[in-house]
């Protein structure tokens, strides 16, 4: 731990830690492509200001194949070109639910309907759910960026 770290809170607590880890899991059970999923953790973590989770999920988003190109134009992904249709009503998706003070539109939700079954519905909610609450772990308890090696992650 850096002396940045206010504290390692999965060694204090492992059961939140596992508790955390499940809710995640959901998101990995229903056939999201991966790279769909990595995207999605990226923009909510660029949304919340989560330096470590933006370190975590751009390396591991490379690693499975990610162009730097899309990972650099994801904070303007409406703009930019590189982004499907399917990506799209992701990200607007887990933007509508990371900014959830401001509404989650019918007509987004319908959008996208034309896009996922419900079951990844509920695995796409379940991934958006658990970023927003791990890029509050890693914020409140100072974890360092940087820090995170996909070699180790496993």
């Amino acid at each position: 731990m850096t002396p940045d770290a206010r504290m390692d809170w999965g060694a204090v607590l492992p059961e939140a830690r596992t508790a955390m880890a499940r809710i995640e899991a959901v998101s990995h059970q229903v056939g999201l492509a991966p790279i769909l999923l990595e995207l999605v953790k990226i923009r909510v973590s660029q949304i919340n200001g989560c330096a470590f989770c933006l370190d975590m999920h751009t390396k591991d988003a490379r690693a499975i194949g990610e162009r730097e190109q899309r990972l650099y134009a994801l904070s303007v992904w409406k703009d930019a070109p590189f982004f499907t249709p399917q990506e799209r009503a992701a990200l607007a998706w887990a933007e509508a639910l990371t900014k959830i003070s401001e509404g989650v539109p019918d007509a987004l939700y319908q959008q996208l309907k034309a896009h996922f079954s419900d079951r990844e519905i509920v695995g796409l909610t379940s991934a958006v759910v658990a970023i927003n609450a791990w890029n509050r772990w890693a914020i409140s308890m100072g974890t360092e960026p940087g820090s995170y090696r996909p070699d180790l992650a496993q």
